[in-house]
């Protein structure tokens, strides 16, 4: 403490931080009046002391003195430094690429999910903006300057828009974020610079997909947009909203399986999957399952589809098709075979629906004898509105059905006009059905075409 009082009866006391200042009173000699109000005050401010200071101390310090103790007072205000503005991140920008452990205590190392995926329109934080400083002042009446708080870093990089009041960001497109150095950025595609491995886990990403090693087996690669891979793709899963690309090869071991919503274009593709909503393009298609609903072509060197079965919805254009050891190969052309699938899964929902209404009917019959008779408990009588709810569910649903059913039989019903071209050879061994047409090819044809004709399938030039 400093002494600063001038008084041999009231000494002042003020802190180191002069934040703070005591009075210490020595007991009057006999015959004198202890100091009074104006005494102290006076004495306070002697001593520089003008704010904080508390009165009704003074007050009750003149009345009820206590001589030679130190007494708080004055006491000054501290600064209120501000507050830094904030990020709040409402999707998870730091995701640990970490393996899963399992139950059993294996480690999965195939599910990372690390990639932040966001859709179009998606908030992707708020800033909270910093508050001001409050300033204060010590007993010396000398004021304490606060820091104002600083503002949050953040920078709008590509595909951000902001609120108009830039304290909400928003993703413009389907993407991957990414918040690196205060930027904030959405990616339309994501890079995989090596191998889809244990390095990387499956990847699963809303936008496109480019893969510049190759993806091994065992590991699953899915897409909103196209998938793009420079190497081999083995026995893997890849699937896609756009096209998948493969500019090698997929050799699949009865386990690989490729799905796109576009087109597929690969070199080749071996003991594979293989679904494109559209076109599907190859040098070599061996011994695989392959739908494709628009056109499938096998041009290159080779332009090979031997062994397995072909679903395609309008044409086939291919240099070989087949083998000279009359190797089991099916075509199934002329009917999208999407339609075809889908016929499948809505003729075996409408045989549910009618079997669910059955069922349901039979209780809703049996619980309204039971209200007309006056013996429905409240337990009954909540399965009994719960069943005429899923009544009409289930109506409505067989309705929506029904009505899809017409269509697609509508669709299938049509006649083909879909068309295989063979440019060298078509073998014996391969089966053909053009719409309800069907053709065993028994023995060797070159440079033909076959197309539907009535009942029939013709074979005709190139």
């Amino acid at each position: 403490m400093n002494l600063k009082g001038m008084d041999d009866s009231v000494k002042v006391l003020i802190s180191p931080d002069k934040m703070k200042a005591f009075i210490r009173i020595q007991k009057p000699k006999d015959g004198e009046k202890p100091p009074g109000v104006q005494e102290i005050i006076h004495e306070l401010q002697k001593n520089g002391v003008v704010y904080g200071i508390k009165e009704n101390v003074v007050q009750n310090y003149a009345q009820n003195p206590i001589y030679d103790q130190s007494l708080l007072i004055a006491e000054g205000v501290a600064p209120v430094h501000g507050e830094n503005g904030e990020i709040n991140f409402l999707v998870d920008i730091h995701k640990e690429k970490k393996p899963i452990i399992m139950e059993d205590g294996s480690v999965n190392y195939r599910d990372l999910d690390y990639i932040v995926s966001v859709h179009k329109d998606q908030k992707l934080c708020e800033v909270t903006p910093p508050t001001p400083g409050i300033n204060g002042k010590n007993v010396l009446g000398t004021v304490l300057k606060a820091i104002d708080g600083k503002p949050a870093k953040i920078i709008p990089g590509s595909n951000i828009y902001a609120s108009e009041d830039n304290l909400s960001y928003y993703s413009a497109i389907d993407g991957q974020v990414k918040y690196e150095d205060g930027k904030l950025n959405v990616f339309a595609t994501y890079e995989v610079p090596d191998n889809v491995d244990n390095s990387t886990g499956n990847i699963n990403f809303i936008g496109s997909v480019f893969i510049r090693g190759n993806v091994l087996s065992g590991f699953t690669v899915e897409a909103g947009g196209d998938v793009e891979v420079f190497g081999v793709v083995e026995a893997a899963t890849i699937k896609a909203g756009g096209n998948i690309i493969l500019r090698r090869g997929m050799t699949g071991n009865n386990k690989g399986v490729l799905i796109a919503g576009g087109n597929i274009v690969a070199r080749y593709i071996e003991n594979s999957t293989v679904e494109a909503a559209n076109d599907l393009k190859a040098e070599a298609i061996m011994h695989s399952d392959v739908k494709c609903g628009n056109r499938l072509e096998l041009g290159g060197r080779k332009g090979l589809l031997v062994g397995g079965i072909a679903r395609v919805g309008k044409e086939i254009d291919a240099k070989v098709i087949g083998s000279y050891l009359a190797t089991n190969t099916v075509i199934e052309l002329g009917v999208d075979p999407n339609a075809r699938e889908r016929y499948k899964i809505v003729r075996t929902e409408i045989a549910t629906l009618e079997e669910n209404v059955r069922k349901t009917d039979r209780a809703i019959k049996l619980l309204q004898k039971l209200e007309s008779a006056g013996a429905l408990s409240e337990s009954k009588k909540v399965i009994l509105e719960k069943s005429l709810r899923s009544k009409v569910f289930y109506e409505n649903k067989l309705y929506e059905y029904r009505e899809e059913l017409v269509l697609l039989e509508e669709k299938l019903q049509m006649e083909s006009s879909g068309r295989i071209k063979v440019q060298n050879y078509l073998y014996n061994g391969v089966k053909i059905s053009i719409g309800s047409a069907t053709m065993n090819v028994k023995e060797t044809l070159q440079h033909c075409s076959l197309y539907k004709d009535g009942a029939d399938i013709r074979v005709g030039a190139y």
